[in-house]
């Protein structure tokens, strides 16, 4: 497969020919094995149009022809497939937690997966390390390198859409922080390879929307771990004027970090924990008994999410009740972004989804009662179909996309 150009879908408007291609593609990996006339119907297009970029991309070895299909009656129609092993490409994604890396094909089937812990902080050796994984998953893999079209790469933060250089805020880190190398040009460097950066909330709404639900749903929001989301709007990833868009909470230089926390819950930044590891330690000081202890041996300033996550799981009371107050207060700004965006589903992911029912039910039941009647009515309320591995199919899902459009 030839090599794709170094342009994101977002950065131009897209061709009729780039459109019309996109739009069979998926459908064909969505639906495959499937017959022209039945592509015809799905995307609205002519089954000319359908036959002629069909025969098009089988000469290109992106599409193959199948078994025949079953018959009404008069000559049965032959079904077409992607070709998954036509191309490849990796994902690298940075999660609350982790750092997943993945190398898949066309079908987003996945050949190699790599799972690491995140290093500590926020900072360039952070993208160093990613470029690393990236390339450690390229030499694990026994495919022909040659096919490998493009790199995927989800990052927390504002990212600077020429130098793709980054900025991460007070709530990703104790300090506001610039990075200043290209991420881009790092990655392409070391791989020698297309390298396409974007925003990790930005990514996993995409991943959750073209790898996993309905291909009709619209208008969507995940949740990324409380600090920040990911906003489909007509089926596009709503980016805002300067790329910022989804930053969820403000904040000022000159105010405190007591301060911020106060105001966490209303308008201010969260941690990317949404405060539970904080209100657990809070509790625990005051004498409140739990499970909590005994997992960082009685030193609690060892408390970490891992640990909330399994008291969530052994229904430990106190690990509940964090949750649960976590949920409620997560499901006001949800509120407010339903009222605000009336999407049809907001996803809720970046890991806080691992806490299970006790925080999705409470977000739940918040929304319902803050939100207005006729926003959240119809409102599906989701944990995150792929977890930590979202942003890293997430961008996957970009380089896919890209390769379909220029099919």
């Amino acid at each position: 497969m030839a090599m794709i150009k170094q342009m994101l879908l977002k950065d131009r408007i897209l061709t009729d020919k780039e459109r019309k291609n996109l739009a069979i593609l998926e459908v064909i990996r969505k639906n495959g094995p499937i017959s022209r006339t039945d592509i015809s119907k799905i995307t609205e297009l002519n089954i000319v149009t359908v036959s002629n970029y069909v025969s098009h991309y089988i000469k290109k070895g992106l599409v193959i022809e199948g078994e025949l299909d079953e018959s009404t009656g008069g000559r049965k129609p032959v079904l077409v497939e992607l070709n998954a092993k036509a191309g490849y490409m990796v994902g690298v994604g940075l999660n609350m937690m982790t750092t997943v890396g993945v190398l898949v094909d066309l079908e987003i089937n996945v050949i190699t997966e790599l799972k690491r812990d995140r290093p500590f902080g926020n900072s360039e050796n952070t993208i160093e390390e990613m470029v690393e994984m990236a390339a450690e998953i390229i030499n694990k893999s026994e495919i022909d390198k040659t096919k490998i079209v493009g790199v995927g790469v989800g990052v927390p933060g504002i990212i600077d859409e020429r130098g793709r250089t980054i900025r991460w805020p007070q709530s990703l880190g104790e300090k506001d922080l610039s990075v200043c190398l290209s991420i881009k040009d790092t990655f392409e460097k070391r791989l020698s390879i297309p390298t396409f950066v974007e925003n990790d909330a930005n990514a996993a709404v995409l991943g959750e929307k073209w790898l996993g639900l309905d291909r009709d749903v619209r208008h969507m929001i995940y949740m990324f771990s409380g600090v920040g989301c990911g906003i489909l709007v007509n089926g596009e990833i709503y980016r805002g004027a300067t790329g910022a868009a989804g930053e969820l909470g403000i904040t000022s230089p000159k105010d405190s970090k007591e301060h911020s926390f106060d105001i966490a819950t209303q308008l201010g930044r969260w941690e990317m924990d949404i405060g539970m590891i904080r209100n657990a330690t809070e509790r625990i000081q005051k004498g409140e008994k739990t499970l909590l202890k005994d997992y960082v041996q009685g030193d609690i300033s060892k408390l970490n999410f891992k640990n909330i996550v399994r008291g969530c799981k052994e229904r430990d009371a106190l690990t509940v009740k964090v949750v649960e107050q976590a949920g409620a207060e997560l499901g006001k700004k949800i509120a407010f972004l339903v009222n605000l965006l009336n999407p049809e589903i907001v996803v809720v992911g970046g890991g806080i989804e691992d806490c299970g029912a006790p925080l999705l039910d409470s977000i739940k039941a918040t929304v319902k009662d803050w939100a207005v009647e006729e926003a959240s009515s119809q409102l599906k309320i989701i944990p995150s179909a792929f977890g930590e591995n979202a942003v890293a199919l997430g961008v996957v899902g970009i380089v896919a996309r890209e390769v379909f459009a220029q099919a």
